[in-house]
C-alpha cells in the first residue's frame, strides 16, 4: 500500500470517529431536555380526567349481600300477615217453573231444591301497626265477612275482629288479641317522589309471602281514573306486580317503611298497581279502631270534565239531546234524586265553573273541595246554565250507601 492510500485509510476512520461522536453528543442533548419539553406540554394543555359527582347515589347491587330489598322484607315482613274471610251469601235463585202447581203435582216432594245460601271465600293481606294486634287492611277483603282468620309469617293463626271499616277509603281495621307482636314501621306518603323504590309484600294468588319490586310510577293517580269512581282516593300507581290476593298488603320505601296499602287493580293492565297512601290510613286509623264512622262530604252528582272546545263539538252534533254552554268546568251528568244537589236545585247539564269563589276546571278539583268541606256547611256553587249565570247553595250530606241508592 503506498503512502497515498494509507492516508485516505485514515482520513475515512477519522470521519466515522467524528460522526459517532457528534451522533451520541446530540442524543444526550435530546435526552436531557425532553423531559422538560413533556412537562412543558402538559402545564400547556393539562390531560382531563373523569371524575364522578360527590353527591351521586351508588346504584344498589341486586346481587350483592344483605341489599335493601332483603334488609326492607327483613324488617316488616314478620308484621306482614295473610287474611282469609268466610261470608255467607244468599242466593236468591227464582224458579218459577217448580212453583208452578201443575208441575208439582207430577214431582210432589221429590223435586229438585235449590240452596238459597252458600259460602264464599276471600283471601287478601294487611300489616300489624301495633304489637298488641291492630292490623290495617283494605275494606273490601273483609266486608261482610262472617269470620276473619290471621295468619303470621311465623304459622301462628289467631280470630280476627273488623273493628271498623271505610268504603270510601277502602280501608279496615282487624283486631286479634295478641301481645309483643311484630309491627311494620310507618312512613310518610307525603315524601314520596315519582321514581322511588316501591317494595310490594303480601300473598298474591295463594302464594304467601311473596316480594315484587318496581317504582313509583305516578302519584295522586285520582280513584275515577282507575275505575272505581264510588271511591275517594288518590293513589300511588306503581309498576310493581300486584295481583289478587295482595289486597291490603303493605307497600315499602327502600329503607321499609310503609308508604302505601296496596288496593285497587285493573283487570287490563299489566305492571300497574295501585296503593293507598298511608298518610291518608293514618288520619282514620284511631277512629276505625273505635269503630267510629268516617265523615265523607258529597252533594250527588255525577260529573264530567268539561273544556269549551268539548262542549262546542257536543253541541255540533245533530243528536244532541241538549245545548251545553262553552265555557271550561265540570259538567253535572247526572244528579242523584234527593241528594243535597238536588235539594239546592242542580240540574242536569249545569256546568260548575266555581266553588266558594275558587275556579273550577276538573271533576277531580271538584271532589277534592267537596272531600275537604265541611257536612251541613253551605259551598256556594257557580254554575252556567244555557246563557245564565247562576249562584246556588249547596250543604254536604254524609256519604254512605243510603245516600247513593
Amino acid at each position: 500500500m503506498g503512502k497515498y492510500g494509507f492516508k485516505k485509510i485514515f482520513s475515512s476512520i477519522i470521519s466515522y470517529v467524528l460522526v459517532a461522536f457528534l451522533s451520541a453528543g446530540l442524543t444526550l442533548v435530546g435526552l436531557q431536555n425532553f423531559p422538560h419539553f413533556l412537562i412543558s406540554s402538559a402545564q400547556a394543555e393539562p390531560i382531563q380526567t373523569l371524575t364522578i359527582p360527590q353527591n351521586v347515589a351508588a346504584i344498589p347491587n341486586p346481587n350483592s349481600v344483605g341489599n335493601f330489598v332483603s334488609a326492607a322484607v327483613n324488617r316488616v315482613g314478620p308484621a306482614v300477615v295473610r287474611i282469609d274471610t268466610e261470608r255467607t251469601v244468599s242466593a236468591k235463585i227464582p224458579d218459577p217453573f217448580f212453583d208452578d202447581p201443575f208441575f208439582r203435582r207430577f214431582f210432589g216432594e221429590g223435586m229438585p231444591q235449590f240452596p238459597q245460601e252458600y259460602q264464599q271465600r276471600g283471601q287478601g293481606s294487611g300489616f300489624i301497626v301495633d304489637s298488641s294486634g291492630i292490623i290495617l287492611t283494605n275494606s273490601h277483603v273483609v266486608k261482610g265477612a262472617d269470620k276473619v282468620t290471621v295468619t303470621l309469617r311465623d304459622g301462628r293463626q289467631f280470630q280476627g275482629e273488623v273493628r271498623g271499616s271505610d268504603d270510601p277509603s277502602d280501608l279496615a281495621v282487624v283486631k286479634i288479641n295478641g301481645n309483643n307482636l311484630p309491627v311494620a314501621p310507618l312512613g310518610n306518603s307525603s315524601e314520596v317522589q315519582v321514581g322511588d323504590w316501591a317494595i310490594a309484600l303480601g300473598n298474591p294468588l295463594g302464594l304467601d309471602n311473596t316480594v315484587t319490586l318496581g317504582i313509583v310510577s305516578t302519584l295522586n293517580r285520582p280513584s275515577s281514573q282507575v275505575g272505581i269512581p264510588d271511591k275517594r282516593l288518590d293513589f300511588i300507581q306503581t309498576d310493581a306486580a300486584i295481583n289478587p290476593g295482595n289486597s291490603g298488603g303493605p307497600l315499602l320505601n327502600d329503607r321499609g317503611e310503609v308508604i302505601g296499602i296496596n288496593t285497587a287493580i285493573r283487570a287490563d293492565g299489566q305492571g300497574i298497581g295501585f296503593a293507598i297512601p298511608i298518610d291518608a290510613a293514618k288520619r282514620i286509623q284511631a277512629a276505625l279502631v273505635r269503630g267510629e264512622k268516617i265523615a265523607h262530604p258529597y252533594i250527588g252528582i255525577r260529573m264530567a270534565s268539561l273544556t269549551a272546545d268539548m262542549a262546542k263539538q257536543l253541541n255540533s252534533d245533530p243528536n244532541s239531546l241538549m245545548l251545553i254552554p262553552e265555557v271550561n268546568g265540570v259538567l253535572v251528568v247526572q244528579i242523584i234524586p234527593n241528594s243535597p244537589a238536588a235539594n239546592a236545585g242542580v240540574r242536569r247539564g249545569d256546568v260548575i265553573t266555581e266553588i266558594d269563589g275558587q275556579a273550577i276546571t276538573t271533576a277531580e278539583q271538584l271532589q277534592r273541595l267537596v272531600e275537604k268541606s265541611q257536612i251541613g256547611q253551605p259551598l256556594k256553587i257557580t254554575v252556567r246554565r244555557g246563557q245564565k249565570t247562576e249562584q246556588l247553595s249547596v250543604r254536604p250530606g254524609q256519604l254512605d250507601e243510603e245516600a247513593l241508592r
